[in-house]
């Protein structure tokens, strides 16, 4: 039985980034020869002390915490086979760890955004000079192998490993199944993200407004990510994310949505809220950022809108078709099972830890 250390800062089905790129593979790699182990840092209460303002004691002792639970990792990382680091091992701006699993072991490095750019969370801007977004470098220059969420990222990694594969963010249509939808007098868009994503959304906040100024009560508004949030343009107030109902709560729209703005950060997304819509058989309209690109073929399997104007017409063709949204989101579905699902995934997915385990 190979064994594998998965490494990364957050409890189970806490992380999108964790639960859609590796942790949904755990079972197949555990029925496939592989033992995982999966090594976290913050569990819920931490979490909630780690990413509020202040509570600087408290983040210490997380801090060490975590640098003990690490230093022991690192003595025992001989016994893995492989050493998988998601993002990262450690919250903050150094790549000790990884390069210690390194001189261990095997090491696989997974991301899926832009994280050699600096982004820090509100709460935590009085501790950004402990950051250091070069680590991605180093670690991605120690790692046996990088895997990379899209050929944006991938490009990026090139420079500092030669053994770059990309593995792009999957969905499990097993879980993911459409729901019948009926034609209705009122036509849901929804948007689904998180508290620090919402302002992506906002990016086409006059789009939306003239959507709602154009049908009226026609259309109505669904926002998942935060609770506190609040449009009295659209109507609507936020609902915060539930994994529990995460799949539920989509399956109301008829319309998916998600903007993104064309910075270098947005490049490194990875579509997976569009794959969720489109996985859900949910007519889907995307900026075409870089892998959106990919995903979509434009009024084929989605929409690709990237103005203002591009954004009304195209929800506006939607919105008046029932038969429109039923064949677009078909064809989402459809794109996701042959590209964008575990299942079209696996074989490859377990090739890249055999080639290194052989």
């Amino acid at each position: 039985m190979k064994k594998v250390l998965f490494v990364c800062l957050h409890r189970p089905d806490r992380s999108p980034s964790q639960r859609f790129r590796f942790e949904q593979y755990l079972d197949h790699l555990n029925e496939n020869g592989y033992q995982c182990n999966f090594s976290w840092l913050l569990n819920a209460a931490e979490d909630k002390y780690f990413y509020s303002s202040g509570k600087f004691f408290y983040k210490g002792l997380i801090v060490l915490k975590s640098i003990w639970k690490r230093s022991k990792e690192i003595f025992s990382a001989s016994k893995y086979d492989i050493v998988f680091v998601q993002r990262e091992s450690f919250m903050l701006g150094t790549s000790f760890f990884e390069k210690k699993f390194a001189k261990k072991t095997k090491l696989i490095f997974d991301f899926d955004d832009s994280i050699w750019m600096q982004n820090i969370s509100a709460a935590n801007k009085t501790f950004s000079f402990l950051k250091n977004a070069d680590k991605t470098k180093d670690i991605i220059s120690r790692a046996s192998i990088v895997f990379a969420g899209n050929k944006y990222l991938a490009d990026f990694a090139i420079q500092f490993n030669s053994n770059v594969v990309i593995v792009p963010t999957t969905i499990d249509t097993e879980l993911y199944k459409p729901v019948a939808k009926v034609a209705r007098e009122k036509i849901c868009i929804g948007w689904s993200g998180s508290v620090t994503t919402i302002e992506h959304m906002e990016t086409k906040m006059q789009a939306l407004k003239a959507i709602k100024k154009k049908y009226g009560d026609k259309v109505y508004f669904k926002i998942i990510g935060d609770g506190r949030y609040f449009s009295e343009d659209l109507e609507t107030k936020g609902l915060p994310w539930k994994k529990e109902s995460e799949i539920e709560d989509m399956s109301e729209f008829d319309i998916g949505i998600m903007p993104l703005p064309d910075t270098e950060w947005a490049k490194g997304k990875c579509g997976l809220k569009g794959l969720q819509y489109m996985a859900l058989g949910i007519p889907t309209i995307m900026s075409p950022v870089v892998v959106n690109s990919e995903i979509i073929t434009d009024n084929v399997n989605g929409f690709l809108a990237d103005t203002d104007e591009e954004w009304v017409n195209k929800l506006s063709l939607l919105i008046e078709s029932f038969e429109l949204r039923k064949k677009i989101g078909d064809a989402g579905r459809k794109t996701v099972e042959e590209k964008y699902s575990i299942h079209a995934n696996i074989k490859l997915y377990l090739q890249y830890f055999d080639q290194l385990t052989s």
